[in-house]
């Protein structure tokens, strides 16, 4: 290839090197950074020096222009940086909220388009394989993402859903629309994330990989008792999940019923295992969220009771005391009655839905448009990806929300009042409260993790008083504490207690 000589330019007149400076600084040195000059050029000193002169001062302005280009470019560099990780760090979730959807809807839709059969025992511990990508197959559509998705027993998950009376088609039009997020989080140490359907029907939330094992090792026996108790208290599970993001970790995740309503302000919610160590939410963080999530010694310190008449209270109890024989007999513990509290009189003046609801809902259709006007090569699915991750929560207006109970409710006496369980006196006559009832958290067994921490507990605190200890102390402990919980309950029987050898 030929080469360019550096020593056979010559020097323009200063004239000319105003109009053409890009192209006479075209010959530089790429040691020094200046303009040659040939010292052969019989060239008028005057003009020489105005030359350099002139070639000095634009060097100098393309120092100034460069070290100007550079600050810019770092800082829209450190805006472009921190932005992302600020983004990245609050939106993945909306991403792994997205794919979660996209399996959820081709996953159930199949199995529930599929006739009906009778269950059999390998469907307890059955799999189902799915990939997404861009462009999709024969077997599912396109996808936004990359991801894979497993759904764990679809066969018993339907049934549990029929038994619930939950509507296939209502299930996944709740789920796949525009979704819900609570700025309330878990009430729990666990870390995990709750996710709410758009009508705050169903709640997904993710579990970890040794509670996903174990709900599938006691599927059946909760399959069964559900089937057996239609107003069963315990925490209702709709769906077992996992999805995979491209070179990420495996996430597993469940779909439940969400105990507390979508058509009532909820002004108290409590979270009551019967442990009195430990639990305790402290008034400072009370006023900064008067609706936080309180725990056993809030209840007793705000001397709060469960005003049932003889006829609620024993259907309570009875139920109550049949969930938890169950629970002790799978050797679960550590979980927790959760009682969310409608004052009728307030109803739902105080907009509470207002202040800690937010939906997420990324505008697809105008990103199209824009880039198509704007004339960028850029794939449809290139186009979701930027919006989605550039979308902001926005806050729920609670006129969104339904105001009726679903008609699934009604099958269970303890959401049959108004979607809840309305308080009564002595004589079983209403009383302005609703309470919204559930038994949460049941995926926890009384393993060698939970063994050792009641070991080393116990060492420095009382053992009687710590949340982990043996399923029969931990479901007497709670009957107990709940059995206080009622306003009365001189006339509740013996029966109702636990024997310390139920664990079969």
């Amino acid at each position: 290839m030929p080469t360019r000589s550096s020593t056979a330019i010559e020097l323009a007149p200063a004239s000319t090197f105003k109009k053409n400076k890009r192209r006479s600084l075209l010959a530089r040195s790429s040691t020094t950074g200046t303009i040659i000059r040939s010292s052969t050029i019989n060239t008028p000193k005057g003009i020489v020096e105005q030359d350099v002169e002139l070639s000095q001062d634009f060097e100098k302005e393309l120092s100034v222009r460069r070290k100007t280009f550079k600050r810019l470019s770092t800082k829209v560099e450190e805006d472009k940086v921190l932005m992302g990780t600020r983004i990245s760090e609050g939106h993945q979730n909306y991403i792994l909220m997205y794919n979660m959807l996209t399996g959820i809807r081709i996953a159930v839709g199949r199995v529930s388009a599929k006739p009906e059969r009778a269950l059999v025992d390998q469907d307890f511990m059955a799999a189902h394989k799915l990939a997404f990508d861009v462009t999709g197959d024969e077997l599912t559509p396109g996808a936004k993402y990359d991801f894979k998705f497993k759904d764990y027993a679809p066969w018993v998950f339907r049934g549990l859903r029929e038994r619930f009376g939950i509507d296939p088609a209502d299930y996944l039009i709740s789920l796949t629309s525009k979704y819900i997020l609570s700025e309330l989080g878990s009430p729990g140490k666990s870390g995990s994330f709750f996710y709410y359907s758009r009508d705050y029907r169903f709640i997904i939330k993710t579990i970890h990989h040794t509670e996903h094992k174990f709900m599938r090792k006691i599927l059946k026996e909760y399959y069964e008792h559900v089937t057996s108790n239609p107003d069963t208290l315990l925490c209702r599970y709709y769906g077992l999940h996992r999805v995979k993001l491209p070179h990420g970790r495996k996430i597993h995740f469940v779909v439940m019923g969400n105990v507390l309503p979508a058509n009532k302000d909820i002004h108290e919610t409590y979270d009551l295992k019967g442990s009195t160590l430990g639990r305790f939410l402290p008034e400072e963080e009370i006023k900064k969220n008067p609706y936080a999530v309180m725990k056993d010694l809030n209840w007793e310190k705000r001397a709060r009771k469960l005003q049932l008449g003889p006829q609620k209270r024993k259907l309570f109890i009875t139920q109550l005391l049949r969930d938890v024989k169950l629970l002790v007999r799978m050797n679960i513990m550590d979980y927790s009655l959760m009682i969310g509290v409608h004052d009728i009189v307030r109803g739902n003046k105080d907009n509470v839905r207002d202040s800690t609801l937010q939906f997420f809902q990324p505008d697809t259709k105008l990103a199209e448009r824009r880039a198509s006007m704007m004339k960028k090569r850029e794939s449809k699915a290139m186009v979701y990806r930027k919006v989605i991750m550039e979308a902001n929560p926005d806050k729920l207006n609670a006129s969104d929300l339904p105001d009726t109970p679903f008609e699934e409710r009604r099958n269970c006496s303890f959401y049959s009042d108004d979607g809840g369980f309305q308080a009564t006196d002595e004589r079983n006559r209403p009383i302005p409260a609703l309470y919204y009832l559930g038994i949460i958290d049941i995926l926890t067994p009384y393993d060698i993790k939970k063994k050792s921490e009641h070991f080393f507990k116990s060492m420095t605190q009382n053992k009687n008083e710590i949340s982990a200890v043996k399923p029969s102390n931990y479901g007497n402990r709670f009957m107990g504490f709940m059995a206080k919980a009622l306003e009365h309950n001189e006339d509740m029987p013996r029966e109702y207690q636990l024997e310390t050898n139920q664990k079969k």
